[in-house]
């Protein structure tokens, strides 16, 4: 049978949507249970544990709630997906990736921290300049956690009738409780606009306040990520609901080189004058850096050619820069 402390061990793991440690827990079991002479026991744990190991292979589980599709209401409200994005992928500064490295820490361990009226860091506020990664680091954490990923549809979200967006909202969050996941607000300034704004109307003032009420309100197990390029619009009383502000820039020139690098690996990216690309590339962002990182290995493909040149790489990095002049 199993210890007091595996029992107490698969339900940390449980907890922590950790299903490696839940099926390694699981496999002990099934050696103890085959050494004691339980052989038929341990031969039925073994094979519900291929069958855990075989849905994880096709990420139907992991510690996470498998994805219900969006029924009634929530059809139009959320988009839902189960990403294989991970951090690894992605290049970030030092502080931001601290940041999001704290973030899957304490989610990882909230059991623990709760042992000690500790909460973990749930909801997020991202925010910086457009194509810096904020949108693919909420599909990061969601393939980190492997959690689902549910960006709610503001198109369907808004509308012009009092009361139904709030509703709709509730709904939302609603959801949230029900199903445990990464749920993105992305363009967030659409409804987190600042209360006193000019021109603003009675039902975007409604909506935010009840955003606000929902926000402080939540005690789910889901992750909550605000996302928007404008800063300067959300209202005042945002920053103090989120449990932390992650700040994204466009990357640096270390940054610039290790994306086209790592975008380039397999095109013979070894001759390139770095400086000369980094220096070309400045004011990009990270998304406009793969662009042309895409852009200069096409060029490579059809011209026939082994390797990138940095004329090729400066001229892809061009048109990137004349597609927002």
């Amino acid at each position: 049978m199993a210890t007091a402390e595996q029992i107490k061990a698969l339900l940390r793991s449980y907890s922590d949507a950790d299903g490696d440690q839940f099926v390694s827990v699981a496999m002990q079991i099934a050696a103890h249970a085959a050494r004691t002479g339980k052989k038929k026991f341990a031969r039925e744990l073994r094979d519900l544990i291929d069958e855990v190991q075989d849905k994880q292979k096709r990420e139907q589980i992991g510690g996470a709630v498998p994805i219900a599709r969006p029924h009634g209401e929530l059809v139009d409200l959320l988009l839902a997906a189960y990403p294989k994005v991970r951090f690894s992928e992605m290049v970030l500064s030092p502080t931001t990736s601290d940041h999001l490295n704290r973030v899957l820490r304490e989610y990882r361990q909230q059991s623990r921290l709760r042992e000690h009226n500790l909460s973990a860091r749930r909801k997020l506020l991202l925010v910086g300049p457009p194509g810096t990664g904020k949108t693919m680091s909420s599909r990061a954490l969601a393939g980190e956690l492997k959690l689902p990923h549910l960006t709610v549809q503001l198109h369907g979200l808004i509308t012009k009738f009092m009361g139904e967006t709030a509703a709709k909202l509730h709904s939302i969050f609603e959801a949230m409780r029900k199903t445990r996941g990464v749920y993105l607000f992305d363009e967030f300034d659409a409804i987190g606009s600042e209360r006193q704004s000019t021109g603003d109307v009675g039902e975007i003032r409604r909506v935010l306040n009840s955003y606000l009420q929902f926000l402080e309100q939540d005690d789910s197990d889901s992750i909550i990520v605000a996302a928007t390029n404008l800063v300067g619009m959300l209202d005042d009383a945002l920053f103090r609901r989120f449990d932390d502000v992650i700040r994204y820039e466009n990357p640096s020139d270390e940054e610039i080189k290790r994306l086209f690098s790592n975008r380039l690996a397999m095109f013979g990216a070894g001759s390139i004058e770095w400086k000369t690309v980094t220096a070309a590339a400045t004011g990009l962002s990270h998304a406009e850096v793969c662009r042309a990182s895409d852009d200069a290995a096409k060029d490579t493909v059809l011209d026939n050619r082994k390797s990138i040149s940095t004329d090729s790489l400066i001229q892809a990095i061009e048109r990137q820069k004349g597609k927002t002049a």
